[in-house]
């Protein structure tokens, strides 16, 4: 049986691509192509969720936000002190799993954005 092998992209609708690709580089680092994308090269030993939510979540902030993007970071305190220099709204809480540690931020079109420094060994 064919089968679905790992997570290939995560794609969003955007009102204004070039602003949100520009607040992507600027807050997250994130080396968008001026066509507002970009493909990761993972190391074999990283990791890749897919996990399906209630849809009364509120997990994922609005409830019209019908996707959450989880993006692999490596300093989660100082990222968070930065963006919050930079005055981008970020979520007050955190969180600490064996998974690893969690925070949160949105974008400038209101997408909440996960941040996850993973446990050592993810």
């Amino acid at each position: 049986m064919a089968k679905v092998t790992g997570i290939g992209g995560v794609f969003l609708r955007a009102r204004n691509p070039e602003r949100l690709t520009e607040w992507y580089r600027r807050h997250l680092g994130v080396p968008m192509s001026d066509g507002g994308a970009i493909t990761f090269h993972p190391a074999d030993a990283e990791t890749v969720s897919f996990a399906l939510f209630a849809d009364n979540t509120d997990y994922f902030g609005e409830p019209g936000q019908r996707a959450m993007i989880n993006l692999r970071v490596d300093d989660l305190p100082a990222l968070l002190a930065q963006l919050r220099g930079q005055g981008v709204e970020v979520l007050p809480q955190t969180e600490d799993s064996e998974f690893g540690r969690f925070g949160w931020c949105v974008d400038p079109e209101g997408n909440r954005i996960e941040l996850w420094q993973p446990a050592p060994g993810m």
